[in-house]
Protein backbone atom coordinates (compact mmCIF):
# COMPACT_ATOMS: atom_id res chain seq x y z
CA UNK A 1 0.00 0.00 0.00
CA UNK A 2 1.40 3.38 -1.06
CA UNK A 3 2.08 5.59 1.93
CA UNK A 4 -0.10 8.71 1.81
CA UNK A 5 0.95 12.17 3.04
CA UNK A 6 -1.49 11.90 5.97
CA UNK A 7 0.12 8.68 7.28
CA UNK A 8 0.34 8.81 11.10
CA UNK A 9 -1.05 12.38 11.10
CA UNK A 10 -4.83 11.87 11.02
CA UNK A 11 -7.05 10.11 13.56
CA UNK A 12 -10.47 10.72 11.96
CA UNK A 13 -10.99 10.19 8.21
CA UNK A 14 -13.48 13.09 8.06
CA UNK A 15 -10.50 15.41 8.56
CA UNK A 16 -9.56 14.57 4.96
CA UNK A 17 -12.95 14.17 3.29
CA UNK A 18 -15.95 11.92 2.83
CA UNK A 19 -19.75 12.02 2.80
CA UNK A 20 -21.88 13.73 5.43
CA UNK A 21 -25.68 13.54 5.41
CA UNK A 22 -28.01 15.99 7.13
CA UNK A 23 -31.43 17.67 6.93
CA UNK A 24 -32.08 21.35 6.17
CA UNK A 25 -34.02 23.08 8.96
CA UNK A 26 -35.01 26.50 7.61
CA UNK A 27 -36.73 28.24 4.71
CA UNK A 28 -38.31 26.60 1.67
CA UNK A 29 -35.95 23.65 1.95
CA UNK A 30 -36.91 22.81 5.56
CA UNK A 31 -36.93 19.05 6.05
CA UNK A 32 -35.04 18.28 2.82
CA UNK A 33 -32.34 15.60 3.09
CA UNK A 34 -28.91 16.50 1.71
CA UNK A 35 -25.42 15.01 1.53
CA UNK A 36 -22.18 16.97 1.38
CA UNK A 37 -19.37 15.24 -0.51
CA UNK A 38 -15.82 16.44 0.13
CA UNK A 39 -13.08 15.06 -2.13
CA UNK A 40 -10.26 16.49 -0.01
CA UNK A 41 -8.96 18.45 -3.01
CA UNK A 42 -10.99 21.64 -2.71
CA UNK A 43 -13.88 20.13 -4.70
CA UNK A 44 -16.96 19.76 -2.52
CA UNK A 45 -20.64 19.70 -3.42
CA UNK A 46 -24.11 19.21 -1.96
CA UNK A 47 -26.45 16.48 -3.15
CA UNK A 48 -30.16 17.10 -2.63
CA UNK A 49 -31.34 13.59 -1.80
CA UNK A 50 -35.00 14.59 -1.90
CA UNK A 51 -34.64 16.09 -5.39
CA UNK A 52 -33.45 13.11 -7.47
CA UNK A 53 -29.98 13.30 -5.87
CA UNK A 54 -29.32 16.40 -7.96
CA UNK A 55 -26.44 18.73 -7.04
CA UNK A 56 -27.02 22.19 -5.57
CA UNK A 57 -23.99 24.12 -4.24
CA UNK A 58 -20.59 23.16 -5.60
CA UNK A 59 -17.19 24.72 -4.88
CA UNK A 60 -13.53 24.39 -5.72
CA UNK A 61 -11.56 26.04 -2.93
CA UNK A 62 -13.06 29.54 -2.58
CA UNK A 63 -14.66 29.51 -6.02
CA UNK A 64 -18.31 28.66 -6.58
CA UNK A 65 -18.90 26.49 -9.65
CA UNK A 66 -22.69 26.44 -9.71
CA UNK A 67 -25.40 28.96 -10.45
CA UNK A 68 -28.11 29.09 -7.79
CA UNK A 69 -31.49 30.54 -8.74
CA UNK A 70 -33.61 32.84 -6.56
CA UNK A 71 -35.59 29.74 -5.59
CA UNK A 72 -32.74 27.87 -3.91
CA UNK A 73 -33.33 24.38 -2.55
CA UNK A 74 -37.02 23.62 -2.07
CA UNK A 75 -38.88 20.54 -0.90
CA UNK A 76 -39.98 18.22 -3.73
CA UNK A 77 -43.29 19.03 -5.41
CA UNK A 78 -44.33 15.76 -7.12
CA UNK A 79 -47.43 17.31 -8.71
CA UNK A 80 -45.62 20.38 -10.05
CA UNK A 81 -45.80 18.86 -13.52
CA UNK A 82 -48.18 21.10 -15.46
CA UNK A 83 -47.24 23.87 -17.86
CA UNK A 84 -44.20 25.81 -16.60
CA UNK A 85 -44.68 24.80 -12.93
CA UNK A 86 -41.21 23.23 -13.09
CA UNK A 87 -39.68 26.72 -12.97
CA UNK A 88 -41.22 27.38 -9.55
CA UNK A 89 -38.93 24.81 -7.92
CA UNK A 90 -35.95 25.05 -10.28
CA UNK A 91 -33.13 25.91 -7.87
CA UNK A 92 -30.44 25.79 -10.53
CA UNK A 93 -27.48 24.16 -8.81
CA UNK A 94 -24.68 22.33 -10.51
CA UNK A 95 -27.11 19.66 -11.76
CA UNK A 96 -30.86 19.43 -12.26
CA UNK A 97 -32.01 16.24 -13.99
CA UNK A 98 -34.72 16.53 -16.67
CA UNK A 99 -36.86 13.61 -17.84
CA UNK A 100 -37.38 10.69 -17.58
CA UNK A 101 -39.99 10.68 -20.32
CA UNK A 102 -40.06 14.31 -21.50
CA UNK A 103 -37.49 17.07 -21.97
CA UNK A 104 -38.37 20.52 -23.26
CA UNK A 105 -41.20 23.00 -22.84
CA UNK A 106 -44.78 22.18 -21.83
CA UNK A 107 -46.84 20.46 -24.49
CA UNK A 108 -50.12 18.63 -25.07
CA UNK A 109 -50.91 16.14 -27.83
CA UNK A 110 -52.88 12.94 -28.42
CA UNK A 111 -50.56 11.13 -26.01
CA UNK A 112 -51.23 13.42 -23.05
CA UNK A 113 -50.16 16.60 -21.29
CA UNK A 114 -46.53 17.12 -20.25
CA UNK A 115 -45.06 19.88 -18.12
CA UNK A 116 -41.67 21.48 -18.75
CA UNK A 117 -38.68 19.15 -18.39
CA UNK A 118 -40.57 16.25 -16.85
CA UNK A 119 -41.07 14.97 -13.30
CA UNK A 120 -37.84 13.36 -12.14
CA UNK A 121 -36.27 16.36 -10.38
CA UNK A 122 -39.22 16.50 -7.96
CA UNK A 123 -38.90 12.87 -6.84
CA UNK A 124 -37.08 11.94 -3.58
CA UNK A 125 -34.47 9.20 -3.50
CA UNK A 126 -34.66 5.97 -1.59
CA UNK A 127 -31.03 5.87 -0.43
CA UNK A 128 -29.66 2.39 -0.96
CA UNK A 129 -26.06 2.69 0.18
CA UNK A 130 -23.37 5.08 1.34
CA UNK A 131 -19.77 3.94 0.99
CA UNK A 132 -17.37 6.06 2.99
CA UNK A 133 -13.67 6.31 2.17
CA UNK A 134 -11.31 4.75 4.69
CA UNK A 135 -8.00 6.48 3.98
CA UNK A 136 -6.34 5.03 7.06
CA UNK A 137 -6.73 1.61 5.39
CA UNK A 138 -5.92 2.87 1.91
CA UNK A 139 -9.54 2.86 0.66
CA UNK A 140 -10.00 6.19 -1.08
CA UNK A 141 -13.20 5.65 -3.10
CA UNK A 142 -16.58 6.87 -1.86
CA UNK A 143 -20.10 6.76 -3.27
CA UNK A 144 -23.77 7.20 -2.54
CA UNK A 145 -26.50 5.28 -4.40
CA UNK A 146 -30.25 5.85 -4.48
CA UNK A 147 -33.35 5.02 -6.49
CA UNK A 148 -36.09 7.34 -7.76
CA UNK A 149 -39.42 6.04 -9.10
CA UNK A 150 -41.49 7.89 -11.73
CA UNK A 151 -44.65 5.81 -11.65
CA UNK A 152 -48.45 5.72 -11.74
CA UNK A 153 -51.06 2.97 -11.70
CA UNK A 154 -51.82 1.84 -15.27
CA UNK A 155 -49.09 4.22 -16.44
CA UNK A 156 -45.33 4.31 -16.97
CA UNK A 157 -43.19 2.75 -14.27
CA UNK A 158 -39.69 4.16 -14.66
CA UNK A 159 -36.81 3.89 -12.20
CA UNK A 160 -33.66 5.96 -12.02
CA UNK A 161 -30.87 4.28 -10.06
CA UNK A 162 -28.15 6.87 -9.48
CA UNK A 163 -24.65 6.56 -8.04
CA UNK A 164 -22.56 9.64 -7.34
CA UNK A 165 -18.94 8.70 -6.69
CA UNK A 166 -15.52 10.19 -6.11
CA UNK A 167 -12.04 9.43 -4.84
CA UNK A 168 -10.17 11.21 -2.07
CA UNK A 169 -7.35 13.22 -3.62
CA UNK A 170 -9.03 13.61 -7.03
CA UNK A 171 -11.07 16.71 -8.02
CA UNK A 172 -13.49 14.51 -9.95
CA UNK A 173 -17.22 13.84 -9.66
CA UNK A 174 -18.64 10.71 -11.33
CA UNK A 175 -22.28 9.97 -12.15
CA UNK A 176 -23.53 6.49 -13.04
CA UNK A 177 -27.24 6.37 -13.90
CA UNK A 178 -29.44 3.44 -14.87
CA UNK A 179 -32.92 4.14 -16.22
CA UNK A 180 -35.18 1.06 -16.24
CA UNK A 181 -38.70 0.32 -17.41
CA UNK A 182 -40.21 -1.72 -14.59
CA UNK A 183 -43.68 -1.73 -16.15
CA UNK A 184 -45.35 -4.04 -18.64
CA UNK A 185 -45.71 -1.65 -21.59
CA UNK A 186 -43.32 0.22 -23.86
CA UNK A 187 -42.76 3.82 -22.62
CA UNK A 188 -41.15 7.00 -24.06
CA UNK A 189 -37.80 8.03 -22.62
CA UNK A 190 -35.96 11.35 -22.79
CA UNK A 191 -33.17 12.51 -20.47
CA UNK A 192 -31.19 15.74 -20.12
CA UNK A 193 -28.51 16.68 -17.58
CA UNK A 194 -29.02 20.39 -16.83
CA UNK A 195 -25.59 21.47 -15.48
CA UNK A 196 -25.83 25.13 -14.43
CA UNK A 197 -22.61 27.10 -13.97
CA UNK A 198 -22.25 30.58 -12.53
CA UNK A 199 -19.90 33.21 -11.16
CA UNK A 200 -16.96 33.26 -10.61
CA UNK A 201 -16.28 30.28 -12.88
CA UNK A 202 -18.60 31.93 -15.38
CA UNK A 203 -17.56 35.54 -15.83
CA UNK A 204 -16.91 38.03 -18.58
CA UNK A 205 -14.20 36.45 -20.75
CA UNK A 206 -14.79 32.82 -19.67
CA UNK A 207 -14.47 30.37 -22.57
CA UNK A 208 -17.43 28.06 -23.27
CA UNK A 209 -15.73 24.94 -24.54
CA UNK A 210 -17.27 22.51 -27.04
CA UNK A 211 -16.75 21.30 -30.58
CA UNK A 212 -19.36 20.23 -33.13
CA UNK A 213 -22.07 21.30 -35.56
CA UNK A 214 -24.83 23.40 -33.99
CA UNK A 215 -28.17 25.02 -34.67
CA UNK A 216 -30.04 27.65 -32.65
CA UNK A 217 -33.49 27.04 -31.25
CA UNK A 218 -36.19 28.69 -33.34
CA UNK A 219 -37.71 32.01 -32.28
CA UNK A 220 -36.91 34.51 -29.54
CA UNK A 221 -33.43 36.00 -29.41
CA UNK A 222 -31.68 32.70 -30.12
CA UNK A 223 -30.30 33.73 -33.50
CA UNK A 224 -29.11 37.04 -32.05
CA UNK A 225 -26.66 35.08 -29.89
CA UNK A 226 -25.98 31.96 -31.92
CA UNK A 227 -24.83 33.32 -35.25
CA UNK A 228 -21.53 33.35 -37.11
CA UNK A 229 -20.96 37.07 -36.43
CA UNK A 230 -21.12 36.69 -32.64
CA UNK A 231 -18.47 35.05 -30.45
CA UNK A 232 -21.00 33.01 -28.51
CA UNK A 233 -18.25 30.88 -26.94
CA UNK A 234 -16.98 33.82 -24.90
CA UNK A 235 -19.10 34.81 -21.88
CA UNK A 236 -20.19 38.46 -22.12
CA UNK A 237 -20.98 41.01 -19.43
CA UNK A 238 -24.62 40.94 -18.22
CA UNK A 239 -26.95 41.85 -21.09
CA UNK A 240 -30.03 44.06 -20.94
CA UNK A 241 -31.67 41.93 -23.64
CA UNK A 242 -31.53 38.95 -21.24
CA UNK A 243 -33.60 40.53 -18.47
CA UNK A 244 -36.66 38.47 -17.55
CA UNK A 245 -37.15 35.64 -20.04
CA UNK A 246 -34.30 36.65 -22.36
CA UNK A 247 -32.24 33.57 -23.16
CA UNK A 248 -30.60 31.74 -26.03
CA UNK A 249 -30.29 28.01 -26.66
CA UNK A 250 -28.43 25.91 -29.23
CA UNK A 251 -28.37 22.16 -29.84
CA UNK A 252 -24.91 20.83 -30.66
CA UNK A 253 -23.84 17.56 -32.28
CA UNK A 254 -20.64 17.24 -30.23
CA UNK A 255 -17.64 15.53 -31.80
CA UNK A 256 -16.38 12.57 -29.67
CA UNK A 257 -12.81 11.34 -29.32
CA UNK A 258 -11.61 7.94 -30.55
CA UNK A 259 -13.03 6.19 -27.47
CA UNK A 260 -16.46 7.76 -27.86
CA UNK A 261 -16.12 10.34 -25.08
CA UNK A 262 -17.29 13.92 -25.59
CA UNK A 263 -15.59 16.68 -23.60
CA UNK A 264 -17.14 20.10 -23.06
CA UNK A 265 -16.78 22.67 -20.31
CA UNK A 266 -15.64 26.10 -19.22
CA UNK A 267 -12.33 27.88 -18.73
CA UNK A 268 -11.82 31.09 -16.79
CA UNK A 269 -8.22 32.26 -17.34
CA UNK A 270 -8.60 35.05 -14.75
CA UNK A 271 -8.85 32.53 -11.90
CA UNK A 272 -6.86 29.75 -13.59
CA UNK A 273 -9.72 27.27 -13.40
CA UNK A 274 -11.42 24.96 -15.88
CA UNK A 275 -14.34 22.58 -15.57
CA UNK A 276 -14.30 19.60 -17.94
CA UNK A 277 -17.54 17.68 -18.43
CA UNK A 278 -17.30 14.28 -20.14
CA UNK A 279 -20.01 11.94 -21.39
CA UNK A 280 -20.42 9.07 -23.85
CA UNK A 281 -21.65 10.02 -27.33
CA UNK A 282 -23.45 6.69 -27.73
CA UNK A 283 -25.44 7.34 -24.56
CA UNK A 284 -26.03 11.08 -24.89
CA UNK A 285 -25.66 12.05 -28.55
CA UNK A 286 -26.71 15.70 -28.12
CA UNK A 287 -25.43 18.66 -26.13
CA UNK A 288 -27.44 21.80 -25.32
CA UNK A 289 -25.83 25.16 -24.50
CA UNK A 290 -28.16 27.52 -22.60
CA UNK A 291 -27.04 31.14 -22.25
CA UNK A 292 -28.94 33.51 -19.95
CA UNK A 293 -26.92 36.64 -19.20
CA UNK A 294 -29.57 38.62 -17.33
CA UNK A 295 -28.34 41.19 -14.78
CA UNK A 296 -28.46 39.42 -11.42
CA UNK A 297 -29.38 36.17 -13.19
CA UNK A 298 -26.14 35.27 -14.96
CA UNK A 299 -25.75 31.63 -15.99
CA UNK A 300 -24.81 29.22 -18.74
CA UNK A 301 -26.03 25.65 -18.97
CA UNK A 302 -24.01 22.67 -20.21
CA UNK A 303 -26.59 20.00 -20.98
CA UNK A 304 -25.85 16.53 -22.41
CA UNK A 305 -29.07 15.00 -23.71
CA UNK A 306 -30.65 12.07 -25.50
CA UNK A 307 -32.32 14.47 -27.94
CA UNK A 308 -32.13 18.02 -29.23
CA UNK A 309 -34.31 20.38 -27.19
CA UNK A 310 -37.47 19.67 -29.20
CA UNK A 311 -39.81 17.93 -26.76
CA UNK A 312 -41.57 14.61 -26.97
CA UNK A 313 -44.09 15.63 -29.65
CA UNK A 314 -41.49 16.66 -32.25
CA UNK A 315 -39.21 13.76 -31.37
CA UNK A 316 -42.13 11.42 -32.04
CA UNK A 317 -42.93 13.16 -35.34
CA UNK A 318 -39.30 12.83 -36.42
CA UNK A 319 -39.19 9.17 -35.38
CA UNK A 320 -36.40 10.08 -32.92
CA UNK A 321 -38.23 9.31 -29.67
CA UNK A 322 -36.62 6.57 -27.60
CA UNK A 323 -38.88 3.83 -26.23
CA UNK A 324 -37.90 1.55 -23.35
CA UNK A 325 -39.36 -1.91 -23.57
CA UNK A 326 -40.52 -3.75 -20.42
CA UNK A 327 -37.43 -4.79 -18.45
CA UNK A 328 -35.07 -2.66 -20.55
CA UNK A 329 -32.35 -0.55 -18.90
CA UNK A 330 -30.24 2.26 -20.34
CA UNK A 331 -26.98 3.31 -18.68
CA UNK A 332 -25.54 6.83 -18.61
CA UNK A 333 -22.05 7.78 -17.38
CA UNK A 334 -20.76 11.31 -16.88
CA UNK A 335 -17.73 12.86 -15.21
CA UNK A 336 -16.78 16.34 -14.08
CA UNK A 337 -13.12 17.17 -13.46
CA UNK A 338 -11.74 20.45 -12.15
CA UNK A 339 -8.48 21.50 -13.80
CA UNK A 340 -5.96 23.98 -12.38
CA UNK A 341 -2.67 22.74 -13.85
CA UNK A 342 -1.74 24.87 -16.86
CA UNK A 343 -0.63 21.90 -18.97
CA UNK A 344 -3.88 20.02 -18.26
CA UNK A 345 -5.94 23.10 -19.12
CA UNK A 346 -3.99 23.60 -22.34
CA UNK A 347 -4.64 19.98 -23.37
CA UNK A 348 -8.34 20.37 -22.50
CA UNK A 349 -8.63 23.47 -24.67
CA UNK A 350 -6.63 21.95 -27.53
CA UNK A 351 -8.86 18.88 -27.78
CA UNK A 352 -12.20 20.58 -27.14
CA UNK A 353 -12.17 24.16 -28.47
CA UNK A 354 -13.08 25.04 -32.00
CA UNK A 355 -10.40 27.26 -33.51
Amino acid sequence: MTQQPWHNKVSNAAQIGGIETSVLDNGTGRGVRIAWINTGTGLRYKLVLDRAMDIADAFFNQHSLAWLSHTGVTSPQPFSDKGADWLRTFGGGLLTTCGLSHVGGPETDAYGERGAHGKISNIPATVESIVQPDPLRGKLDMSITGRMFETSIFGPRLELKRTIAGTLGQPILRIHDEVSNLGNTSVPHMLLYHFNCGWPLVDEGTDIVWQGDWHAREGGINDQVFNERNDFKKCPAPLEAHRGTGEAVASIDVAPDESGWCTVGLHNPKIGLALALRFQKAQLPWFINWQHWGPGEYVTGLEPSTNPLIGQTKARERNELIFLEPGETRVYELEIEILTDSAAIEEFLKTSLVA
